[in-house]
């Protein structure tokens, strides 16, 4: 195994650590489902929210089949992201595939363990008369996103490409 391939199989277990812990304490230390919303600052709530689709609540299903199919889509989507991470040129391609699969797979453990995806922060700002709220997410989530952009990057400014002959 290359030092590269060890950086994005370490990104993607801290990733499925740090947010399986998250959500185990806020579901079970903390019990989040019965303290409501919690906040932490002006602009950052803690609240539970039970997400049964995919991003942004897109697909929403509480159907045993819906579940199952939202499940095999995550296994081959790791399964697709893993071989591309083990073929991945950069470091930051790399450790930003790392970052998704960890966060695809947080996400999965939480539909398998529970039905949904536990999501728990949401910012929020009041301007004048009008609240502007982002929607609710979790540590997987941030970790998908962080990747993605990290991938887009890669992708413009990174290390060129190899030109053909």
């Amino acid at each position: 195994m290359t030092p590269r391939l060890r950086s994005g199989i370490i990104a993607a277990i801290a990733v499925l650590i740090a947010d399986q812990a998250s959500k185990l304490w806020l579901l079970f230390g903390f019990d989040i489902a019965s303290q409501g919303a919690v906040r932490v600052t002006p602009f950052f709530d803690l609240v539970l929210a039970w997400n049964t689709g995919i991003s942004y609540g897109w697909f929403q299903t509480d159907s045993t089949t819906g579940h199952l199919l939202l499940l095999g889509f995550k296994v081959v989507a790791v399964v697709v992201l893993s071989v591309w991470m083990a073929r991945s040129q950069t470091r930051l391609a790399t450790i930003a595939l790392g970052l998704i699969i960890g966060g695809a797979i947080g996400n999965a453990i939480d539909r398998l363990a529970y039905g949904a995806v536990v999501d728990f922060a949401h910012f929020h700002v009041k301007l004048g008369e009008n609240d502007l709220s982002w929607y609710v997410f979790n540590l997987a989530d941030t970790a998908i996103v962080v990747g993605v952009a990290a991938l887009l990057y890669d992708s413009v400014f990174g290390e060129p490409a190899v030109k053909a002959p």
